[in-house]
């Protein structure tokens, strides 16, 4: 292949949206992560509008461009807080080079990353065209699953809770206090190699309410364009006992769906916590109808079961299952202890 990959600019704004528009459709000569698209399936393209359309200054752009022709485009998100990047987008369309194309760029990726002090690389995407493949070939690892689940606008969103139902459930809004507990929660109900992978701090648990993305999720690219809200479910009777649940809402600004995202202990049934949410959900909405409703969208790792059958008891459906995979750019040393000495 002849072609070069370079950052995209501005005036290759109009390439790329039909770049990315064709390779979310079902082309033969088309290749993409693989997200959900069409109808109430929401992809990138959809999403977005644009690839540039929610461009921000420490956000990435690449393009792959053979004899001035784009024929491939590689969208980074940076956490500037973590130094992790997410692969948001990885799209090329092109006769029997569509592979070769995404490859190539995914390798720049992790080249211009090692520049930059990239800690981590994120990515979610389907079984389909090849993705897992794509990156393992790229040292990426497979870490976890998440089946993406859809509730659709159709169907009428309950009633808010009064004041006595929520003091009755125990759920309140989370705090900077509660880092520790949710971090605790966070592991109790994780398994320790996505626990060590994901190595989350107590300072991104203390961000909950401040735009946070912890937990991530394959999801985590719609999250800009939503206010997000979390809460937390106590045991009415005993406030200063562990954590029971987590909710993570992101209420939309855009034409896009709303986000719910929960955590739970195994033994804590999220009915409550759900319905709790999607009636907040449903004040956002009808305050002058400043919120669009189109929809909610909520991603359930694998081994978070039950969550996922609470949801469809509250109406959500089955959308697709996506593979999360990463890779890290930093070698890990062990932490030095104190032994015993041997005479």
């Amino acid at each position: 292949m002849s072609g070069r990959v370079r950052l995209a600019r501005l005036t290759d704004l109009a390439a790329l949206g039909e770049l990315s528009r064709l390779s979310q459709q079902e082309h033969v000569d088309a290749r993409s992560l693989g997200l959900p698209v069409s109808g109430p399936r929401i992809g990138v393209f959809s999403l977005f509008r644009l690839p540039l359309g929610a461009f921000r200054p420490n956000d990435l752009l690449f393009v792959y461009e053979d004899e001035r022709r784009l024929s491939g485009l590689l969208r980074v998100e940076r956490d500037a807080a973590r130094d992790e990047w997410t692969i948001v987008e990885l799209d090329a369309i092109g006769s029997g080079d569509s592979g070769d194309t995404r490859f190539r760029l995914v390798q720049h990726l992790m080249r211009d990353g090692a520049k930059r002090g990239a800690i981590r690389f994120h990515v979610a995407c389907s079984e389909t065209q090849g993705n897992p493949e794509l990156f393992m070939q790229a040292g990426f690892v497979r870490y976890g699953q998440e089946t993406l689940l859809f509730r659709g606008p159709e169907k009428q969103l309950p009633q808010a809770w009064s004041d006595d139902q929520i003091r009755a459930a125990g759920i309140r809004p989370c705090q900077p206090l509660d880092a520790l507990p949710l971090a605790r929660l966070y592991a109790a109900v994780t398994p320790q190699p996505v626990v060590r992978l994901e190595s989350y701090r107590l300072a991104d648990w203390e961000r909950q309410n401040a735009g946070s993305r912890v937990p991530r999720s394959s999801l985590a690219p719609i999250l800009r364009f939503a206010e997000m809200e979390s809460y937390v479910q106590v045991d009415a009777d005993d406030p200063a006992a562990e954590i029971l649940a987590m909710l993570q809402l992101g209420v939309a600004r855009e034409e896009q769906p709303h986000y719910m995202r929960v955590l739970a202990r195994p033994e804590t049934d999220v009915s409550a916590i759900v319905g709790y949410g999607l009636g907040l959900l449903a004040s956002r909405i009808g305050k002058g109808g400043s919120c669009p409703d189109n929809g909610v969208l909520a991603p359930v790792r694998t081994y978070e079961s039950p969550i996922d059958r609470r949801l469809e008891e509250a109406g959500f459906g089955n959308l697709s299952t996506l593979t999360l995979l990463m890779k890290e750019a930093v070698v890990r040393v062990a932490e030095p202890a104190m032994v015993p000495a041997v005479r």
